[in-house]
């Protein structure tokens, strides 16, 4: 083989196609959403503390700290795996 011919093997550089990015802005918005979602339910999870180190709240076993709240972060976590994955109708073509 010629050295233009070795050349040519295994790249398509040069050729005039067009590069493109593996993310598009769809999938920016909606990591961008699920960053969001995450971030509401670390809010959710906050709170519960005593201002008085000698009393005890019990405030901080409520429903939406123990329960809700990591259910809300992993899907959050879920979505953004979505959000990665996600491919527009028109790269699918």
């Amino acid at each position: 083989m010629s050295k233009q011919g070795k050349n040519n093997q295994g790249s398509n550089m040069g050729n005039g196609d067009k590069s493109q990015f593996p993310l598009t802005m769809t999938n920016y918005k909606l990591m961008a959403i699920g960053v969001l979602i995450i971030i509401v339910g670390f809010i959710l999870m906050s709170g519960g503390g005593s201002d008085n180190p000698n009393e005890f709240n019990t405030d901080m076993f409520s429903f939406r700290r123990i329960t809700l709240a990591p259910i809300i972060v992993l899907g959050g976590f879920a979505f953004e795996i979505y959000a990665i994955m996600h491919r527009s109708k028109k790269d699918k073509e």
